[in-house]
């Protein structure tokens, strides 16, 4: 039976204090793949935020198997992956060096797994290569890398295939069916058009209607 990881009762995030998109509640379970829709600036981008804990404005209860997610942060950030927008590298580093920064930051030992999640994402040979020198897609490599190095169940991926190429959309794409099919859960935005085995479950914001009179 599949075990209800996240709930989103009644959330809405704000911006200068006025909501972005009406009330949302859903909940989201192992094995699902969900992708928030909606239209550009409906706040998709920051609903991932508040629920990553990387910010607070919002109205609602967001729990984490079934109690409040404020008092399981802990064990949430543990069990969660959150790979924003942007690569989040430091350019004058390796990929070697700046995945070692991040799992030392996890308390993750990872000295043996990095080679080979570089390896997973095509960019073997490209270990020691300061990020500068790399490309966008290639830097959006090494930032995905990171789903490799630990057992996170819930990957949060803010336009994961930005700057990556067909074949790599082919790939993550993949990867995504896999987490999911081992008990794992995604969410996730995209402007690219999914295409995979089994279901997507989408997510729409909508707007706030004004109250009239």
């Amino acid at each position: 039976m599949n075990q209800t990881l996240l709930e989103l009762r009644s959330v809405t995030c704000e911006r200068d204090d006025e909501p972005l998109f009406a009330p949302l509640s859903f909940a989201l379970h192992s094995g699902d793949i969900v992708q928030l829709d909606g239209a550009n600036g409906i706040g998709k981008t920051s609903l991932l935020r508040c629920i990553g804990g990387l910010s607070s404005r919002f109205d609602g209860e967001l729990l984490w198997r079934g109690e409040s997610l404020a008092r399981k942060r802990h064990e949430f950030t543990a069990a969660t992956i959150y790979i924003g927008h942007a690569a989040g590298l430091k350019a004058a580093l390796s990929p070697r060096e700046n995945l070692l920064w991040w799992a030392s930051l996890r308390g993750v030992d990872a000295r043996t797994t990095i080679d080979v999640a570089l390896a997973k994402v095509r960019l073997a040979g490209y270990e020691d290569s300061p990020c500068y020198q790399l490309s966008a897609g290639q830097q959006r490599r090494v930032a995905l890398a990171r789903l490799f190095l630990t057992d996170a169940v819930f990957w949060v991926l803010d336009e994961p295939f930005t700057a990556i190429d067909r074949a790599g959309v082919a790939e993550l794409e993949q990867w995504l069916v896999a987490h999911a099919d081992s008990g794992g859960a995604v969410l996730l935005t995209t402007h690219q058009p999914l295409v995979l085995p089994r279901a997507l479950r989408k997510i729409a914001l909508q707007a706030e209607v004004a109250a009239v009179g």
